[in-house]
């Protein structure tokens, strides 16, 4: 396996996990919303800081590779 296709599978990685990211933030908002909470719940923060660090690791090696 080349240097490239290791990279694009990383990508592809990380990709999963920013949705997986995104399926737990939102699972989290509606239990949020269930219990009466009317504001985000503090994990939620951590959530979105770590999809950014996701989305900049998938955009740098997306630069890499291009």
């Amino acid at each position: 396996m080349s240097v490239e296709d290791r990279i694009d599978a990383v990508r592809t990685t990380l990709e999963s996990l920013i949705e997986e990211l995104d399926q737990i933030s939102f699972d989290e908002l509606q239990a949020a919303m269930a219990s009466g909470l009317d504001q985000r719940p503090m994990s939620d923060r951590k959530m979105v800081q770590a999809r950014r660090a996701l989305e900049k690791a998938h955009h740098l090696l997306g630069e890499r590779a291009g």
